[in-house]
């Protein structure tokens, strides 16, 4: 299905405007961001692992399994990636277990440029959304024409979702206005003729931003920019999404809507494999931010193993007993 670009209501419209003078210059930005309030690490660290320490009972344990398979962005980023391999993946994501027909499906396929095309086709009509990452994933070192015509490609070739990374040389520079600049054009590159537009999903690769101040930065400074979506990392380096630092976009939506108006999701990326793991990010998202935020509008995982484990802990609180090796695909 199409994305339509947000309509805003009047009151956010008007809460954004007042906020264009914060991007007004290079100056006026970098007072804002570093203005913003700081993060207390030790108590965001003791925080996000007190909430992974909550317990979850059987109903809802097999509520929040089958939620975060609905929330996954299945993906396959190799240079080994074939055609028949992104079809094999789509047909997982549509039906993830083919024996039991009750399993939700993926919220999304996550593929490079190239073969949004291929998985687009084989996703026709199954609701599975098709996410590309563009704009010189996943180091982001490239000049913004090269970007924009990446981004421009993979949504003439149909993709829902765009994935970009930032400029990391340029942030960690404090050439804030520079990395604003370059989310708003590919915002831009993101539209198509007929006035929808792919979602934006903005990379920071978190893992390189030395700090959970400069993440709560970067998080204000997309989603100034126009961002969908947030998300921590590529899954391409050492460390990747973590839960305390998940908690810092988390909280950075949340005061985001709360100046705004504008609601905005996030997804975490790269090193979340098991069902333990998904559910601690469901529990932080919900005490967090709340109810509203558990749908796969507003909460993504990006993962290539998650689903095997989840799919195999489905089996064991149906039946009681975990199944063979052979009972999920290896990917």
């Amino acid at each position: 299905m199409p994305t339509t670009v947000p309509a805003y209501g009047t009151e956010a419209a008007e809460r954004l405007a007042s906020m264009a003078d914060v991007t007004a210059s290079d100056a006026a930005l970098r007072r804002f961001l570093h203005g913003l309030p700081g993060v207390d690490a030790v108590g965001l660290q003791a925080r996000a692992a007190t909430l992974g320490t909550r317990s979850i009972k059987t109903t809802a344990k097999a509520y929040a399994i089958d939620l975060a398979i609905s929330m996954i962005d299945l993906t396959t980023l190799e240079g080994a990636d074939t055609p028949g391999k992104v079809r094999a993946l789509c047909a997982k994501g549509i039906n993830p277990d083919p024996t039991d027909r009750t399993v939700p499906r993926v919220a999304a396929i996550c593929v490079y440029g190239d073969m949004v095309a291929t998985a687009k086709e084989a996703l026709r009509g199954s609701g599975v959304q098709v996410a590309a990452v563009a704009t010189a994933f996943p180091s982001g070192r490239a000049a913004l024409p090269v970007k924009l015509a990446d981004t421009r490609e993979a949504v003439a070739a149909g993709a829902d979702e765009i994935d970009m990374v930032i400029d990391r040389g340029a942030f960690l520079s404090g050439r804030y206005l520079e990395v604003f600049e370059e989310i708003r054009r590919v915002k831009e590159a993101c539209l198509r003729e007929d006035g929808t537009a792919a979602h934006l999903k903005v990379i920071f690769e978190t893992g390189e931003l030395q700090t959970y101040d400069n993440v709560r930065r970067a998080s204000w400074l997309a989603m100034l920019a126009g961002a969908d979506f947030i998300k921590t990392s590529t899954g391409k380096v050492a460390v990747n999404a973590t839960p305390p630092v998940t908690l810092v976009l988390l909280e950075a939506v949340r005061d985001f809507r709360a100046a705004t108006g504008v609601q905005v999701g996030v997804k975490p990326a790269g090193g979340i494999r098991t069902s333990k793991d998904a559910i601690r990010y469901l529990v932080m998202v919900n005490e967090t931010l709340g109810e509203e935020w558990l749908s796969p509008e507003w909460f993504r995982f990006g993962a290539s193993s998650l689903l095997n484990d989840l799919l195999m802990q489905r089996q064991k609180l149906s039946t009681g007993r975990y199944s063979g090796p052979d009972y999920v695909t290896v990917d």
